[in-house]
């Protein structure tokens, strides 16, 4: 059973990785290469996207591996912003595949280690 956990959480917190890793990835194409007739504004997106996708690297990396429960509640901002790009019929791309691929990898590294942030019959201390 400890195992099957200690699986379940490592798949998480690179599933939470690699959706981080390629936000920051599209955010330096995006700076890179901007491919708009207002590159300064598609730029400045692409900045902000490699400041959210470093954060969220970091926050999986460091505090969500700790078990941290503040970083747990932080990272449910990306399922937020992939179903509100899918939503919206945002960019990138006119395809949306890869949007629902970073709901479903968010999703399951939010939901499937839920005790180890929460874990039952233990008192909680402030």
């Amino acid at each position: 059973m400890i195992k099957r956990e200690r699986v379940l959480f490592k798949i998480a917190w690179v599933s939470l990785a690699i959706t981080g890793v390629a936000i920051l990835v599209f955010g330096l194409i995006v700076t890179a290469w901007p491919a708009s007739s207002d590159p300064l504004s598609l730029r400045a997106i692409g900045v902000a996207l490699i400041g959210m996708g470093l954060f969220g690297v970091v926050i999986t990396v460091i505090a969500y591996r700790r078990r941290e429960r503040w970083a747990w509640f932080t990272l449910w901002y990306y399922p937020i912003f992939w179903i509100a790009h899918l939503l919206g019929g945002l960019p990138p791309g006119q395809e949306h595949i890869h949007q629902i691929v970073f709901i479903v990898l968010s999703l399951a590294g939010l939901l499937l280690p839920v005790g180890e942030f929460f874990p039952r019959g233990v008192s909680q201390r402030a």
